[in-house]
């Protein structure tokens, strides 16, 4: 059984990307923003869009460029919605994961991937990206309710906010 698609799919086969520079300029249609505002548990996802510079360097395919997407999150607090707007430069290498064993990677070695076969699949490296740029805590800004800031309950843990009462 295969593995179910992509909600936001681009295909390119890498046995057909060269040395030269192609660029490409994606964005996700209402029904893919709609899915992985669902697959990402954000309340919208409104906009995603990526320009994409793809390119063969030696054993490796480069990509580069910049996402951007704009959608709300719900407060971790409150559920209310919370904004966003990323704007993320992206940059990773795929290609064949090194033989088993011990590995040391260079700093310029971080942001590599295993290529998949023969599929480069710039719609799920987008997604990935917006994912890896949200907040994983989001909150509201101003007061929630029955939930203290950071600031206020470490000055309530203080040993003189009993003078501070009175």
């Amino acid at each position: 059984m295969s593995p179910p698609l992509p909600e936001f799919s681009h295909v390119l086969r890498a046995h057909e990307i060269g040395g030269t520079v192609k660029r490409v300029a994606l964005a996700a249609d209402d029904g893919e923003r709609a899915a992985l505002a669902t697959r990402f548990g954000l309340l919208t996802l409104d906009r995603l869009t990526a320009t994409l510079d793809v390119k063969r360097e030696a054993a490796w395919i480069k990509v580069s460029g910049e996402i951007r997407g704009q959608g709300a999150q719900a407060c971790v607090a409150s559920g209310d919605p919370v904004p966003f707007s990323v704007r993320e430069p992206l940059s990773l290498k795929l290609g064949e994961a090194p033989a088993a064993g011990e590995l040391e990677l260079a700093s310029e070695d971080l942001d590599v991937e295993p290529l998949d076969g023969d599929i480069v699949d710039l719609g799920e490296i987008t997604a990935q990206a917006l994912a890896l740029a949200l907040d994983p805590y989001p909150r509201r800004p101003g007061s929630v309710p029955g939930l203290l800031s950071e600031e206020e309950a470490i000055a309530a843990r203080s040993p003189f906010a009993v003078l501070k009462k009175g």
